[in-house]
Protein backbone atom coordinates (compact mmCIF):
# COMPACT_ATOMS: atom_id res chain seq x y z
CA UNK A 1 0.00 0.00 0.00
CA UNK A 2 1.35 3.57 -1.05
CA UNK A 3 2.37 5.55 1.42
CA UNK A 4 0.16 9.39 1.77
CA UNK A 5 1.04 12.47 3.76
CA UNK A 6 -0.60 13.41 7.15
CA UNK A 7 -2.41 15.85 5.26
CA UNK A 8 -4.48 13.37 2.95
CA UNK A 9 -5.07 10.84 5.51
CA UNK A 10 -6.75 13.35 7.47
CA UNK A 11 -8.81 14.40 4.12
CA UNK A 12 -9.85 10.10 4.11
CA UNK A 13 -10.55 9.86 7.42
CA UNK A 14 -13.61 12.76 6.87
CA UNK A 15 -14.74 10.86 3.70
CA UNK A 16 -14.93 7.41 5.64
CA UNK A 17 -16.63 9.12 8.71
CA UNK A 18 -19.26 11.03 5.57
CA UNK A 19 -19.36 7.35 4.00
CA UNK A 20 -20.48 5.23 6.79
CA UNK A 21 -22.94 7.76 8.41
CA UNK A 22 -24.55 8.20 4.88
CA UNK A 23 -24.71 4.50 4.59
CA UNK A 24 -26.42 4.13 8.23
CA UNK A 25 -28.88 6.74 7.27
CA UNK A 26 -29.85 5.29 3.91
CA UNK A 27 -29.81 1.78 5.64
CA UNK A 28 -32.46 3.01 8.28
CA UNK A 29 -34.47 4.50 5.53
CA UNK A 30 -34.55 1.59 3.54
CA UNK A 31 -35.67 -0.59 6.53
CA UNK A 32 -38.31 2.06 7.25
CA UNK A 33 -39.94 1.95 4.27
CA UNK A 34 -39.15 -1.99 3.77
CA UNK A 35 -40.62 -2.66 0.52
CA UNK A 36 -41.21 -1.63 -2.94
CA UNK A 37 -38.61 0.55 -5.76
CA UNK A 38 -37.86 3.00 -2.82
CA UNK A 39 -36.29 0.75 -0.73
CA UNK A 40 -34.11 -1.15 -3.36
CA UNK A 41 -32.90 2.39 -4.42
CA UNK A 42 -32.01 3.55 -0.68
CA UNK A 43 -30.22 -0.03 0.00
CA UNK A 44 -28.54 0.34 -3.39
CA UNK A 45 -27.46 4.13 -2.30
CA UNK A 46 -26.59 2.31 1.32
CA UNK A 47 -24.07 -0.25 -0.13
CA UNK A 48 -22.28 2.09 -2.32
CA UNK A 49 -21.74 3.81 0.50
CA UNK A 50 -20.26 1.14 2.85
CA UNK A 51 -17.99 0.36 -0.60
CA UNK A 52 -16.89 3.47 -0.10
CA UNK A 53 -16.08 3.56 3.44
CA UNK A 54 -14.17 0.16 3.26
CA UNK A 55 -12.26 1.66 -0.07
CA UNK A 56 -11.04 4.74 1.95
CA UNK A 57 -9.99 1.75 4.78
CA UNK A 58 -7.44 0.35 2.88
CA UNK A 59 -5.65 3.09 3.01
CA UNK A 60 -5.95 4.46 6.59
CA UNK A 61 -6.10 1.20 8.28
CA UNK A 62 -8.60 2.38 10.47
CA UNK A 63 -12.12 2.08 11.39
CA UNK A 64 -14.45 5.28 11.69
CA UNK A 65 -17.15 5.56 13.82
CA UNK A 66 -20.25 7.47 12.28
CA UNK A 67 -21.56 10.99 13.50
CA UNK A 68 -24.48 9.77 15.08
CA UNK A 69 -25.93 12.88 15.80
CA UNK A 70 -26.12 13.45 11.71
CA UNK A 71 -27.49 9.82 11.39
CA UNK A 72 -30.61 10.57 13.80
CA UNK A 73 -30.74 14.56 12.41
CA UNK A 74 -31.36 13.29 8.98
CA UNK A 75 -33.24 10.20 10.11
CA UNK A 76 -36.29 12.48 12.09
CA UNK A 77 -35.71 14.76 9.28
CA UNK A 78 -36.61 12.61 6.75
CA UNK A 79 -39.33 11.12 8.51
CA UNK A 80 -40.88 14.53 9.38
CA UNK A 81 -40.82 15.63 6.09
CA UNK A 82 -40.36 12.95 4.14
CA UNK A 83 -37.48 10.38 2.84
CA UNK A 84 -36.65 12.83 -0.32
CA UNK A 85 -36.36 15.98 1.23
CA UNK A 86 -33.94 14.42 3.68
CA UNK A 87 -31.51 12.23 1.36
CA UNK A 88 -31.38 15.43 -0.74
CA UNK A 89 -30.74 17.95 1.98
CA UNK A 90 -28.03 15.78 3.50
CA UNK A 91 -26.69 15.64 -0.35
CA UNK A 92 -26.54 19.02 -0.76
CA UNK A 93 -23.50 19.09 1.98
CA UNK A 94 -21.38 16.92 -0.25
CA UNK A 95 -20.89 19.77 -2.71
CA UNK A 96 -18.51 21.28 0.27
CA UNK A 97 -16.69 17.99 -0.10
CA UNK A 98 -15.71 18.58 -3.70
CA UNK A 99 -12.10 20.66 -3.71
CA UNK A 100 -11.09 17.30 -0.69
CA UNK A 101 -11.69 15.13 -3.96
CA UNK A 102 -9.46 16.76 -6.14
CA UNK A 103 -6.61 17.00 -3.54
CA UNK A 104 -7.02 12.96 -2.63
CA UNK A 105 -7.27 12.45 -6.54
CA UNK A 106 -4.02 13.52 -7.34
CA UNK A 107 -2.70 10.74 -5.15
CA UNK A 108 -4.85 8.46 -5.18
CA UNK A 109 -6.87 7.19 -8.31
CA UNK A 110 -9.68 5.45 -6.71
CA UNK A 111 -11.06 9.31 -5.52
CA UNK A 112 -11.80 10.23 -9.32
CA UNK A 113 -14.35 6.78 -9.47
CA UNK A 114 -16.19 7.49 -5.65
CA UNK A 115 -16.54 11.37 -6.90
CA UNK A 116 -18.21 10.40 -10.07
CA UNK A 117 -19.92 7.75 -8.28
CA UNK A 118 -21.21 10.44 -6.02
CA UNK A 119 -21.80 13.17 -8.24
CA UNK A 120 -23.73 10.68 -11.14
CA UNK A 121 -24.96 7.51 -9.92
CA UNK A 122 -26.35 8.68 -6.98
CA UNK A 123 -27.89 11.64 -7.78
CA UNK A 124 -29.59 9.24 -10.80
CA UNK A 125 -31.11 7.06 -8.27
CA UNK A 126 -32.09 10.20 -6.01
CA UNK A 127 -34.05 11.27 -9.00
CA UNK A 128 -36.11 8.25 -9.10
CA UNK A 129 -37.32 8.30 -5.61
CA UNK A 130 -41.14 8.39 -5.97
CA UNK A 131 -42.49 9.92 -2.80
CA UNK A 132 -46.39 10.44 -2.59
CA UNK A 133 -45.91 13.81 -0.96
CA UNK A 134 -44.48 15.23 -3.69
CA UNK A 135 -46.73 13.89 -6.04
CA UNK A 136 -49.35 16.19 -4.47
CA UNK A 137 -47.35 18.93 -4.48
CA UNK A 138 -48.89 20.85 -6.56
CA UNK A 139 -52.27 19.92 -4.63
CA UNK A 140 -50.57 21.35 -1.93
CA UNK A 141 -49.17 24.57 -3.69
CA UNK A 142 -52.68 25.39 -5.03
CA UNK A 143 -54.32 24.83 -1.04
CA UNK A 144 -51.54 27.09 0.50
CA UNK A 145 -50.90 29.79 -2.61
CA UNK A 146 -55.41 30.50 -2.56
CA UNK A 147 -55.30 30.44 1.17
CA UNK A 148 -52.54 33.20 1.20
CA UNK A 149 -53.59 35.03 -1.12
CA UNK A 150 -57.33 35.07 -0.52
CA UNK A 151 -56.86 35.39 3.44
CA UNK A 152 -53.99 37.73 4.03
CA UNK A 153 -56.19 40.25 1.60
CA UNK A 154 -59.47 39.80 3.15
CA UNK A 155 -57.90 39.63 6.88
CA UNK A 156 -56.52 43.28 5.95
CA UNK A 157 -59.48 44.59 4.48
CA UNK A 158 -61.32 43.35 7.14
CA UNK A 159 -59.17 44.69 9.86
CA UNK A 160 -59.38 48.35 8.80
CA UNK A 161 -63.36 47.79 7.89
CA UNK A 162 -64.36 46.25 11.30
CA UNK A 163 -61.67 47.26 13.70
CA UNK A 164 -62.85 44.37 15.98
CA UNK A 165 -60.26 41.11 16.94
CA UNK A 166 -63.42 39.06 17.48
CA UNK A 167 -65.59 39.93 14.87
CA UNK A 168 -62.16 39.46 12.05
CA UNK A 169 -61.47 36.32 13.62
CA UNK A 170 -65.02 35.06 13.01
CA UNK A 171 -65.71 36.59 9.23
CA UNK A 172 -61.72 34.98 8.53
CA UNK A 173 -62.70 32.02 9.59
CA UNK A 174 -66.27 31.65 7.81
CA UNK A 175 -65.05 32.88 4.65
CA UNK A 176 -61.54 30.50 5.28
CA UNK A 177 -63.90 26.99 5.82
CA UNK A 178 -65.65 28.03 3.21
CA UNK A 179 -63.01 29.11 0.41
CA UNK A 180 -61.04 25.41 1.46
CA UNK A 181 -63.94 23.35 1.20
CA UNK A 182 -64.09 25.18 -3.01
CA UNK A 183 -61.15 24.69 -3.09
CA UNK A 184 -60.77 21.07 -2.56
CA UNK A 185 -64.09 20.54 -4.76
CA UNK A 186 -62.34 22.48 -7.50
CA UNK A 187 -59.04 20.49 -7.25
CA UNK A 188 -61.39 16.85 -6.45
CA UNK A 189 -62.88 17.93 -10.26
CA UNK A 190 -60.12 19.46 -12.13
CA UNK A 191 -57.84 16.15 -11.10
CA UNK A 192 -60.79 13.88 -11.58
CA UNK A 193 -60.68 15.54 -15.55
CA UNK A 194 -56.97 15.08 -15.84
CA UNK A 195 -55.46 12.04 -17.48
CA UNK A 196 -52.73 11.84 -14.44
CA UNK A 197 -51.77 9.41 -12.09
CA UNK A 198 -53.19 11.47 -8.66
CA UNK A 199 -55.96 10.19 -7.01
CA UNK A 200 -58.57 13.22 -6.77
CA UNK A 201 -60.05 12.63 -3.40
CA UNK A 202 -56.25 12.45 -2.45
CA UNK A 203 -55.64 15.66 -3.96
CA UNK A 204 -58.44 17.51 -2.97
CA UNK A 205 -57.73 16.34 0.95
CA UNK A 206 -54.06 17.84 0.11
CA UNK A 207 -55.26 20.93 -0.99
CA UNK A 208 -57.88 21.58 1.50
CA UNK A 209 -55.69 20.37 4.10
CA UNK A 210 -53.31 23.07 2.87
CA UNK A 211 -55.32 25.34 3.01
CA UNK A 212 -57.29 24.97 6.19
CA UNK A 213 -53.83 24.99 8.41
CA UNK A 214 -53.07 28.08 6.73
CA UNK A 215 -56.28 29.67 7.57
CA UNK A 216 -56.03 28.69 11.17
CA UNK A 217 -52.45 30.12 11.54
CA UNK A 218 -53.47 33.44 9.62
CA UNK A 219 -56.36 33.95 12.03
CA UNK A 220 -54.60 32.98 15.22
CA UNK A 221 -53.28 35.95 16.38
CA UNK A 222 -56.80 37.46 16.60
CA UNK A 223 -57.94 35.14 18.51
CA UNK A 224 -55.08 35.50 20.94
CA UNK A 225 -54.14 39.59 21.00
CA UNK A 226 -56.42 43.20 21.31
CA UNK A 227 -54.61 44.67 19.08
CA UNK A 228 -55.68 44.43 15.46
CA UNK A 229 -52.72 46.25 13.67
CA UNK A 230 -50.73 44.20 15.69
CA UNK A 231 -52.89 41.10 15.15
CA UNK A 232 -52.23 41.78 10.90
CA UNK A 233 -48.72 42.73 11.50
CA UNK A 234 -48.49 38.91 13.11
CA UNK A 235 -50.36 37.57 10.14
CA UNK A 236 -48.83 38.70 7.57
CA UNK A 237 -45.43 38.03 8.74
CA UNK A 238 -46.56 34.44 9.46
CA UNK A 239 -47.86 34.26 6.05
CA UNK A 240 -43.85 35.51 4.57
CA UNK A 241 -43.04 32.76 7.09
CA UNK A 242 -44.89 29.85 5.52
CA UNK A 243 -44.27 30.72 1.68
CA UNK A 244 -40.64 30.46 2.98
CA UNK A 245 -40.60 27.27 4.75
CA UNK A 246 -42.90 25.87 2.29
CA UNK A 247 -40.74 26.92 -0.96
CA UNK A 248 -37.72 25.94 0.76
CA UNK A 249 -39.28 22.50 1.33
CA UNK A 250 -40.10 22.45 -2.42
CA UNK A 251 -36.66 24.20 -3.65
CA UNK A 252 -34.83 21.75 -1.88
CA UNK A 253 -37.24 18.08 -2.77
CA UNK A 254 -37.32 18.92 -6.07
CA UNK A 255 -34.55 21.13 -6.93
CA UNK A 256 -36.26 23.87 -8.02
CA UNK A 257 -35.70 27.80 -7.56
CA UNK A 258 -35.87 29.06 -3.81
CA UNK A 259 -35.57 32.42 -4.89
CA UNK A 260 -37.90 32.82 -7.68
CA UNK A 261 -41.01 31.09 -5.94
CA UNK A 262 -40.77 33.20 -2.92
CA UNK A 263 -41.04 36.25 -4.73
CA UNK A 264 -43.37 35.78 -6.77
CA UNK A 265 -46.24 34.18 -3.75
CA UNK A 266 -44.69 36.90 -1.53
CA UNK A 267 -44.93 39.69 -3.47
CA UNK A 268 -48.33 38.39 -4.94
CA UNK A 269 -49.66 38.00 -1.15
CA UNK A 270 -48.55 41.09 0.25
CA UNK A 271 -49.88 43.16 -3.11
CA UNK A 272 -53.20 41.63 -2.70
CA UNK A 273 -53.13 42.34 0.99
CA UNK A 274 -52.14 45.95 0.88
CA UNK A 275 -54.80 46.48 -2.19
CA UNK A 276 -57.57 45.41 0.23
CA UNK A 277 -56.21 47.56 3.37
CA UNK A 278 -56.92 50.28 1.11
CA UNK A 279 -60.23 49.01 -0.18
CA UNK A 280 -61.07 48.34 3.35
CA UNK A 281 -60.39 51.55 4.55
CA UNK A 282 -62.69 53.35 1.88
CA UNK A 283 -65.53 51.29 1.61
CA UNK A 284 -65.56 51.92 5.85
CA UNK A 285 -65.96 55.89 4.69
CA UNK A 286 -68.64 54.95 2.19
CA UNK A 287 -70.72 53.04 4.12
CA UNK A 288 -69.85 55.20 6.85
CA UNK A 289 -69.28 52.53 9.29
CA UNK A 290 -68.41 52.66 12.92
CA UNK A 291 -67.67 49.31 14.63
Amino acid sequence: MQQISEDIRKKIILFQATEITEYHIYKRLANRIKFGENARILNQIAEDELRHYNGWKKYTNEEVQPRWSHVWFYYLVSMLFGFTFGVKLMEQGEEKAQANYAAVAKVIPEATLYQEEEDNHEQQLIEMLDEERLQYAGSVVLGLNDALVELTGALAGLTLALQNTKLIALSGLITGIAASMSMAASEYLSTRSEKTSKHPVRAAIYTGIAYITTVTLLILPYLLFENYYLDLAIALTTAVIIIAVFNYYISVAKGESFRERFLEMAGLSLSVAAFSFVIGYFIRIWLGIEV
